[in-house]
């Protein structure tokens, strides 16, 4: 009797162990707290300036590169944003190689995936997804596209223009700098990918205006 009952006993920590192993293989990653995304875009002739041993297809004479897409992070209301927030396999070639069409090289999508993507609560290519889905609904104003020689913005103006080309609040974008250059343009959306105002804890360029280089 007691041989049975143990043996019993085994049989359902090892079933135990393997549902509980499956379910580990197939889950998306748990999300970490946070409140709304920020859909993140560098200015590339700008970073190239700075970068000028990047040989990237963003920095490639006559790519003609100006908003381009750097990634989608999870952010908090009145906190710093979660990062990192569980191991990350290396992600899917199919999947990096969809994401080089948007995305400049295969190191930034893996380093995306590990420091932002893992605390989505999505799987990598669901995570993906959502990164194209929102760089494509943000429309860029045809006077950045269209940049011809190096010219300085007032804040203000940057972020109002894109707010009246897509039909969103102001609040919703906010200018990094770096040096007087104009490093990124943050666009602030729910869960959903609707523009929603930006929170505090999306910090704004201290400087009046921001220098933009032409694209190449």
């Amino acid at each position: 009797m007691k041989r049975a009952v143990a043996w019993a006993l085994v049989c359902f920590v090892v079933a135990a162990t393997a549902t509980s192993a499956a379910r580990r293989h197939h889950r998306h990653h748990w999300p970490a707290p946070f409140d709304y995304y920020v859909l993140a875009l560098s200015w590339a002739p700008n970073y190239c300036a700075s970068h000028p041993s990047d040989h990237s297809s963003e920095c490639q004479t006559g790519q003609h590169k100006a908003f381009v897409l750097h990634g989608l992070w999870p952010q908090a209301n009145n906190a710093a944003p979660p990062m990192s927030c569980a191991p990350a396999r290396p992600v899917a070639q199919n999947v990096v190689d969809h994401m080089l069409q948007l995305m400049p090289t295969r190191a930034l999508i893996q380093h995306e995936w590990a420091k932002h993507g893992t605390c989505s609560g999505l799987s990598a290519q669901d995570y993906f997804g959502k990164v194209e889905q929102a760089f494509r609904k943000v429309q860029v104003p045809s006077q950045f596209t269209a940049l011809s020689s190096q010219k300085d913005f007032s804040i203000k103006d940057v972020e109002e223009s894109f707010a009246s080309t897509n039909h969103a609040p102001e609040q919703a974008f906010r200018v990094s700098c770096n040096a007087g250059d104009l490093a990124n343009l943050e666009v602030c959306l729910s869960k959903e990918l609707e523009y929603q105002s930006c929170t505090g804890s999306v910090h704004e360029c201290a400087a009046g205006q921001v220098r933009l280089r032409p694209p190449k």
